[in-house]
């Protein structure tokens, strides 16, 4: 569920259309079953959430009978699925007090390292950042915790965010990260790998021109600005950029999450996760065999599972 301020209703709807097809696509990718999902409440979290408007929420995701099942994303947090859970069975990520997995963003944070690493592989011959810079475009929940599995694997890690004290919290801890002014200079500085994890839209024609990284892999949800053939995707290979698609590598979430629906473990989850290297790294083979964006393969090998699955059929005698 993702609570923002959108300027209108059609902004807000095209928003979670493609936030679903995303999510559909994600599940399919790292075997999950589940389809695709996702919801949106119009407002400012800061001042409009309240337990009222949550519980309302929680009454219409039960009014679904489980066919959407929901947990937190940009604008909402486990305390806030600890309250939509009080109206509705189909909230996870909820607290470990209240039988849940906790912060989703724990696992997001770890597949897109393992994402992160599969790319190095493939592009550098080896699964470490260990001397690379990586500049990460947004501190929040997922980046302030990917930086830090960075620093732990060698890496000089430079971030910026429009927030400044979520960067004077990472600072805090890891005082030897380098700060730029915004995103608009975090693109033209050194980097080797590019990771945004802030909101969509990431990855537009006038970033990919001045990129100087070879890796762009990141939390970000929907970071192609011009998605299908011809676009972004098209105008990073062009430019000899491997690009780990965004919804291949933030997967780690929504397998934490699932998780839960089967009673949570943490150790099983982090296994599954680790799988999102595995996954990439066919994806990125798949992509240089066929000459294709690694985009498109994802999309391909997303497909394919979804039509074997979904085109079974069980036929009973007599019917």
């Amino acid at each position: 569920t993702r609570f923002y301020p959108y300027e209108t209703e059609q902004a807000a709807l095209q928003d979670v259309l493609r936030l679903s097809r995303a999510m559909a696509y994600k599940n399919a990718l790292c075997g999950l079953d589940h389809g695709g999902g996702k919801a949106v409440i119009i407002g400012d979290p800061a001042t409009d959430k309240s337990e009222a408007l949550l519980r309302a929420y929680g009454r219409f995701v039960e009014s679904l009978g489980g066919r959407y099942v929901t947990a937190a994303d940009v604008g909402t947090y486990v305390a806030d699925m600890d309250v939509i859970a009080k109206e509705t069975r189909f909230a996870t990520g909820r607290s470990e007090a209240n039988g849940g997995a906790g912060d989703s963003s724990v696992l997001t944070a770890y597949g897109v390292f393992q994402g992160m690493r599969a790319s190095a592989a493939h592009v550098w011959g080896t699964p470490s950042l260990a001397g690379k810079t990586v500049g990460i475009a947004g501190v929040g929940k997922v980046g302030r915790q990917l930086a830090t599995h960075l620093l732990e694997d060698g890496a000089r890690v430079v971030v910026t965010d429009v927030k400044t004290s979520a960067v004077g919290a990472l600072l805090e801890k890891h005082h030897e990260i380098d700060v730029v002014a915004d995103v608009a200079a975090l693109v033209r500085s050194e980097l080797d790998v590019y990771a945004p994890c802030a909101l969509g839209g990431a990855l537009d024609e006038r970033t990919v021109e001045v990129l100087s990284a070879k890796v762009v892999c990141g939390a970000a949800n929907n970071q192609l600005v011009v998605e299908g053939p011809g676009g972004t995707a098209q105008a990073l290979m062009a430019r000899g950029i491997t690009y780990a698609p965004d919804f291949l590598v933030n997967a780690g979430g929504v397998i934490q999450v699932s998780d839960e629906l089967h009673g949570f473990d943490f150790a099983r989850a982090k296994q599954r996760t680790t799988g999102i290297f595995d996954a990439t790294a066919s994806v990125l083979r798949v992509a240089a065999d066929k000459g294709i964006s690694p985009a498109a393969a994802a999309d391909h090998i997303a497909e394919a599972r979804i039509e074997q699955v979904g085109s079974n059929r069980i036929w009973l005698p007599g019917h």
